[in-house]
């Protein structure tokens, strides 16, 4: 009976008596974080880096004429077409962001407060599609929509979500039909 009643007084920690290595092995923890934060970082930049051929992103020009369809959302990233983990991070396509979205006649508006706003041209539009990931975002089956378009020599397909995912259907549908449209006037 006496062991047991030795156990249950004795369930006490012992106390730090070493604080220079506890401080020391904090010290390198930090230190550890910081440098694996800085070699993100310069992951990051390195990729701005590569895709420096990328030309600037057109903006929207001053009269673009009425609305055809609308959506408030999130940006989620843009990739090269067909990769869905390539990500594009050159002139702030990187960037995550809350956006706004206005499809007109003369194209694709998308307004990122906090980030760069980009103009896609009607001409420039190659179909959209609902897809699951893009970029480190993985949503439900058909929960992003998939905007392909050119820029200079490159396809991209930049990822977006809207608020009310019911709109993606109408979207896809209304993008198909400029982008055949677009071609057949060619």
């Amino acid at each position: 009976m006496t062991p047991v009643i030795l156990l249950a007084e004795a369930k006490r920690s012992a106390e730090v008596t070493d604080w220079p290595a506890r401080i020391g092995w904090l010290v390198g923890l930090a230190l550890f974080i910081a440098l694996v934060y800085w070699l993100m970082r310069e992951g990051w930049k390195w990729r701005g880096t590569l895709q420096s051929d990328l030309p600037a992103l057109p903006g929207a020009p001053e009269e673009t004429g009425p609305a055809r369809l609308s959506m408030s959302g999130r940006y989620h990233g843009s990739t090269t077409a067909g990769q869905w983990l390539d990500r594009i991070v050159a002139h702030g396509l990187g960037t995550r962001s809350r956006a706004q979205l206005t499809l007109t006649d003369a194209g694709l508006e998308v307004e990122r407060p906090g980030a760069t706003d980009f103009f896609v041209p009607t001409a420039a539009l190659r179909g959209a599609r609902l897809d699951k990931g893009i970029a480190g975002k993985v949503l439900t089956e058909g929960g992003l929509l998939v905007v392909t378009w050119a820029h200079g020599d490159k396809l991209i397909d930049s990822g977006f979500r809207s608020d009310h995912a019911a709109e993606h259907a109408e979207w896809v549908h209304t993008l198909n039909q400029m982008t055949n449209d677009t071609e057949g006037a060619r």
